[in-house]
């Protein structure tokens, strides 16, 4: 449902909305229930009041500020609640079926015996009541309530309905899911971190790809589950410390490798190893070093050194790398997902031949996962990304300069202020 087909609601006739509704729950004269059906209330500021009871069915609400509200027992049925801020706020025994909450940031909201299962697909009639689609119209009757890439970090979904719910890529770590009926759902590459599914039903779910280090599954049904490629603690990596040496005494050969241009020290190899308790990396200089399909998740990176760095198919899922500085790597098939790359520099590095002829050594993200990823402010000029996936990657601002995207995926995408100038895209993207 697009908002722009739905009655805008201003601040203002929200604020009275709320106040009558605040009448309503005290009993006091001419107080009104909140019923918000069908409207749009994008980028509305809800913060901090009551709106229990309320009925939003059918409304949209990205961008708006719900944090640290009352909505307990509250109507969110089929709502688009995408990149909304729903941290700490109470949705206890909501109606969240059928809700779209892509992006949106949960942050110690508490979701206790919400009901997040499939919504029947419905549309409202010429008199605002919610009636079900034509059944020659549907492709299905019901559709999924989406939750992928959602920031919900020690949220409480105890006793949750969420039967088929859609998590892929969510920050799920730290979450307390006692009791709850998760069967079906689907937590692709999702951060489920010290997550504690204590006597849940997590029968047939998808946990592919998932990170389930320190997961909690005491009495838990995990009959029909695919755990196919998911991080856990038997995961089998090379850790640092069967190296013999100290990561200060290895970056020293590394240094005087770099420095001699190889004619003398070792060039440090860290492909395959386990990277992600090792406290202060991005102290270190890390120019130049290998370390393909090594594992940074939840690593602090921000304005570390990886120029010049061999890095495909490395795991930087969760980490912060802020004015990080990676020109010339090469990244094919790395994972970045949920990463903050906001000021990081992703150019090319320029070198000179004997001649005197330039020539660039451009960074390669080819088939590298961005999904939800933080670009703000990233310069990614001259980069290589063919088929790249930046499905719901916020790019504010970002340098494409000359990039190359061909085959890229920009699913929800935000671009607004990218630079654009001479950036290979396919014909669908260009506007």
């Amino acid at each position: 449902m697009k908002g722009s087909t739905l009655e805008k609601i201003s601040q203002r006739e929200l604020e009275q909305i709320i106040r009558k509704h605040k009448d309503f729950l005290t009993g006091r004269m001419g107080g009104a229930r909140a019923v918000i059906k069908f409207k749009d209330l994008s980028k509305l500021d809800f913060r901090r009041c009551d709106l229990s009871q309320a009925d939003f069915t059918g409304s949209v609400l990205t961008e708006a500020d719900l944090s640290h509200g009352n909505f307990t027992g509250v109507s969110f049925f089929a709502c688009d609640m995408r990149y909304a801020n729903l941290a700490n706020a109470l949705f206890c025994r909501a109606d969240l079926r059928g809700a779209y909450v892509a992006g949106a940031n949960l942050f110690g909201a508490d979701l206790d015996h919400a009901d997040l299962r499939e919504g029947r697909i419905m549309e409202p009639d010429n008199k605002g009541t919610l009636v079900d689609k034509p059944y020659e119209t549907m492709v299905t009757k019901t559709h999924r309530t989406i939750f992928s890439g959602a920031k919900m970090g020690r949220t409480n979904l105890s006793g949750t309905r969420a039967g088929s719910a859609d998590f892929s890529d969510a920050d799920l770590s730290g979450v307390i899911v006692k009791d709850a009926d998760f069967s079906g759902v689907n937590f692709e590459g999702a951060n489920l971190t010290d997550a504690n599914f204590v006597g849940s039903d997590l029968r047939n779910t998808n946990l592919r790809s998932s990170i389930m280090t320190r997961t909690v599954l005491d009495a838990t049904e995990m009959a029909g589950a695919n755990i196919e490629e998911a991080v856990t603690e038997g995961t089998q990596d090379k850790q640092i410390e069967s190296l013999g040496k100290s990561l200060s005494e290895l970056l020293k050969d590394h240094t005087d490798w770099v420095s001699s241009a190889g004619k003398s020290g070792t060039r440090l190899d860290l492909s395959g190893y386990d990277l992600c308790k090792v406290e202060g990396l991005n102290k270190y200089p890390l120019t130049a070093i290998k370390a393909i399909g090594a594992r940074f998740l939840n690593q602090n990176l921000s304005s570390a050194h990886l120029q010049s760095a061999q890095l495909d198919r490395a795991d930087f899922r969760d980490s912060f790398m802020e004015d990080a500085d990676l020109r010339g790597s090469s990244l094919k098939h790395a994972s970045f997902t949920r990463t903050n790359l906001s000021r990081a520099n992703l150019s090319a590095l320029q070198f000179k031949k004997d001649g005197g002829e330039k020539w660039l050594q451009r960074v390669n993200l080819s088939g590298a996962n961005l999904r939800h990823a933080i670009l703000t402010d990233v310069n990614l000029s001259d980069a290589i990304m063919t088929g790249a996936d930046l499905s719901y990657a916020v790019l504010h601002d970002c340098d494409l300069r000359r990039a190359d995207l061909s085959g890229a995926v920009f699913d929800s995408a935000d671009l607004a202020g990218a630079l654009l100038e001479d950036t290979i895209l396919d014909e669908k993207h260009r506007k």
